[in-house]
């Protein structure tokens, strides 16, 4: 009977944490792709079950990975705890040794390859294929969302698209420009009052439908010379490659989607065209090697978990996201060994968990001969110099000087003013270093999940020689203001609860409530450290996280072989000048303020028509004073190109070649600012251009609600500090657990109503205003309810 509670005691105490680890870090694998998806499909009209459908779908890929690190996590803070408290002590002075733990150990560690085995062989299959049969349905939609008013969307290949309007919860676009791209030879130009996407599910094709236009083309006669032809069109269609478009949409499996008898023949398939087969031999070994390390973790976690004591469960948490980080990392070398002929595929995919079982046996082994405390493994040049070292108690210190008879010791006293301001007390002090404590560590082991699963979801790019390490690391160093602005507000949370909750249960708070502290008092630090991640965020949102996005962007588009969406100020051709003409140019050089390749289409707005072309080879600014800027006002000069008048209706088109004519074009800085997006714009430029978007008539609505995040989402710190202490207050003495869960549970529902009424702002249906503030005001009313109601 003693031997069955103690089994369900530390079965409690390893679950516990378990279910924990594996819910944060659910939550933190998802967050990223949900963000971007859920609020757009909502936005677009997608079904609220079908939307919450596709998340499920999602679950399998993130459970593959969450599960043998949540068990792990689980290991390492179970028995930090128990050493902690001693009651690992307690058990070996009973008889119970380390051997005896293994029984409910090794049924936990069971139950996790078990369900990882399914989750890996059958969950993940279904899941990707089924997330790809929904996606496609909804592919239009998807391709029509990308595309943004008043930016150019360079996602197809060879195709730029410019869209003047794009109206929320209608289907297509309005006032569409299309120029289809080829090397060395001017673009064909589509103008069309209307366009959208068709998806044809069955022959699995997507086309863009232009409706009401016109297409603007050189073309070669019968004598070999260009002529400028237009033709009018009711409707016209622009087919797309679908496996290009939207990656992962075709009818060909990839290694993630398939079963385990589809990897074999498709290993067979291979073998017999005498290809190499490591790709899928190395796949189809991976569904039950990553499985298997659930019962490796389960003694890398029980031989090390005694060492976390001292660290407190928050470092356990950064102990086991580096004990995963060296499994991908064998992995990956495993991988790479296979690719080049080394090894087998077969041993690679085996290679991580038999260097880390290694471990775990060793460690295992060295546990069991010591009772409590790190450990140590001796090594031979450290036992010499131990033992030249000196006696076992180490040297002495020396003793302090003595002062001698008559020696006087001048002290120097320094008075700093009084500057007005509130002196921080020692609980102050107290309390902040605490949060700060706590918040590092939750910090530190939340980037590294993201920069875990970030390699994770790029590995099979690297293991395809698609990318290099050198790519890699440059794609996570732009991507980490990004991962800092997710960690910040969910650290900061955690840290709020788990401070309170420590006071709570170490019986701080009540001995400070009886010295007349009031919470209000206690609260006070905790307000000040989240009004300075406020500021924090907005700083990261203001300076770094727009330019560290697109270069991003840049990078994981060569990373997946795709073409970019955003393409940075070198590389970009196309622009909109501030009177509504489009500038395409080859090259532009700024520091000699010249555009090589120039083309500027100008347009009747009211019908929508081309209304003027001109092409020039070379435009530069001209100097001041230039006789060809007298009296014009002009401030380039062109040469050797050409202009099309095209007039309006029942005109013929006039062309007029020059070699040199000045132009009224944008200063140079003009072409060398950012192209105009809210996900790459500050707060000050994106308020700058929905203003002038504004002036000009546009419809700004998306861009208003996204302005006003961009001040709304800093305070979500403040918004999480203040609930979380009445919040952590209520739980009472439920432990530190407890309050992570809680904060995780907080910071998904903050997470889902943001989407909510980002998507319900886009549409129209709310002021924007209210749209980007709802979520802050729904959470601070139940805060300062909470603090009104709760005993201080």
């Amino acid at each position: 009977m003693i031997l069955r509670i103690l089994d369900r005691y530390v079965a409690r105490q390893i679950l516990a944490p378990f279910a924990l680890a594996l819910a944060v870090f659910t939550f933190l694998l998802l967050m990223p792709p949900l963000s971007l998806m859920a609020e757009q499909l909502l936005a677009k009209g997608v079904p609220w079950l079908t939307v919450g459908f596709l998340m499920v779908t999602l679950l399998p890929q993130a459970l593959a990975i969450t599960v043998p690190i949540g068990f792990l996590l689980g290991l390492l803070v179970a028995f930090g705890r128990l050493s902690a408290d001693s009651e690992w002590v307690a058990l070996q002075a009973c008889g119970v040794s380390l051997v005896r733990l293994l029984r409910p150990v090794g049924l936990i560690a069971v139950a996790a390859w078990a369900a990882t085995s399914w989750v890996i062989i059958w969950a993940v299959p279904w899941g990707n294929m089924t997330w790809k049969e929904i996606t496609f349905n909804i592919l239009a939609t998807w391709a029509e969302t990308d595309v943004k008013p008043r930016v150019f969307f360079e996602g197809f290949p060879r195709l730029v698209l410019y869209v003047r309007e794009a109206p929320a919860g209608v289907q297509g676009w309005q006032d569409v420009f299309v120029a289809q791209t080829a090397d060395g030879s001017q673009p064909v130009i589509h103008l069309a009052r209307q366009g959208r996407m068709v998806v044809n599910r069955a022959e699995r094709t997507v086309d863009m439908v232009l409706e009401n236009g016109s297409t603007h083309q050189f073309a070669t006669d019968e004598a070999g010379r260009q002529q400028y032809r237009i033709s009018e069109f009711a409707s016209t269609v622009i087919r797309l490659d679908p496996s290009v478009v939207f990656p992962g949409a075709g009818a060909t499996k990839l290694d993630n989607e398939m079963t385990i008898a589809e990897l074999r023949a498709w290993a067979a398939q291979l073998r017999a065209k005498g290809e190499s087969d490591h790709n899928p031999v190395w796949t189809l070994h991976n569904k039950f090697a990553i499985p298997v390390a659930c019962l490796v973790f389960a003694l890398l976690g029980m031989s090390i978990g005694f060492s976390t004591a001292r660290s407190g469960r928050l470092g356990s948490f950064v102990l086991g996201v580096g004990i995963v980080f060296v499994h991908w990392m064998v992995m990956y070398l495993g991988r790479n060994l296979a690719k080049g002929g080394a090894v087998p595929a077969s041993f690679a995919s085996w290679l991580p968990d038999l260097v880390l079982g290694a471990a775990g046996v060793f460690l295992f082994a060295r546990r069991m001969t010591a009772a409590e405390g790190p450990l140590q493994v001796a090594l031979p040049f450290r036992r010499r110099a131990d033992a030249a070292a000196g006696p076992a108690n180490g040297p002495q210190e020396p003793p302090a000087p003595q002062r001698r008879a008559g020696e006087r010791r001048a002290v120097v006293v320094v008075r700093v003013p009084h500057l007005g301001l509130p002196r921080p007390r020692i609980l102050d002090a107290y309390v902040s270093r605490l949060f700060a404590r706590i918040f590092a560590l939750g910090f530190v082991s939340f980037l590294g999940i993201f920069y875990i699963a970030t390699f994770i979801d790029l590995s099979e790019k690297l293991f395809k020689g698609h990318a290099t390490i050198g790519m890699l690391g440059a794609f996570l160093w732009f991507k980490t203001p990004q991962f800092v602005y997710y960690v910040i507000p969910l650290a900061t949370l955690i840290a709020a609860l788990v401070v309170i909750g420590v006071l709570a249960r170490s019986s701080e708070l009540v001995v400070m409530k009886a010295c007349g502290i009031s919470l209000y008092r206690l609260a006070v630090p905790l307000m000040v450290s989240g009004a300075i991640a406020s500021g924090g965020l907005f700083l990261i949102e203001e300076w770094l996280l727009g330019p560290a996005n697109r270069r991003a962007e840049v990078l994981e588009a060569k990373i997946r072989d795709r073409p970019s969406r955003f393409i940075d100020v070198l590389n970009r051709r196309w622009i909109v000048a501030r009177n509504g003409a489009i500038y395409n140019y080859v090259y532009f050089d700024a520091r000699a303020g010249e555009l090589n390749g120039l083309t500027i289409f100008e347009f009747d707005r009211s019908q929508w028509h081309l209304a003027r072309r001109t092409f020039a080879a070379q435009a530069r600014v001209t100097p001041a004073g230039d006789p060809a800027d007298a009296g014009h006002g002009r401030s380039w000069r062109a040469v050797d190109g050409w202009v099309r008048d095209f007039g309006g209706p029942g005109r013929e088109p006039e062309w007029r070649p020059f070699r040199q004519q000045a132009l009224a074009l944008e200063p140079p800085d003009y072409f060398g600012s950012e192209q105009p997006d809210a996900e790459r714009m500050s707060y000050t430029q994106l308020r700058s251009y929905v203003k002038e978007l504004e002036r000009s008539g546009f419809d700004v609505v998306r861009l208003t609600v996204d302005l006003q995040r961009k001040l709304s989402f800093p305070f979500i710190t403040v918004v999480m500090t203040l609930i979380a202490i009445p919040f952590a207050v209520s739980t009472g003495r439920r432990g530190m657990l407890y309050g992570v869960g809680a904060g995780i549970a907080l910071a998904m529902t903050y997470w889902i109503t943001g989407n909510v009424f980002g998507a319900i702002g886009s549409a129209g249906l709310i002021a924007p205003l209210l749209a980007a503030w709802a979520p802050n005001l729904l959470f601070g009313t139940a805060a300062a309810y909470l603090l009104f109601t709760v005993r201080t």
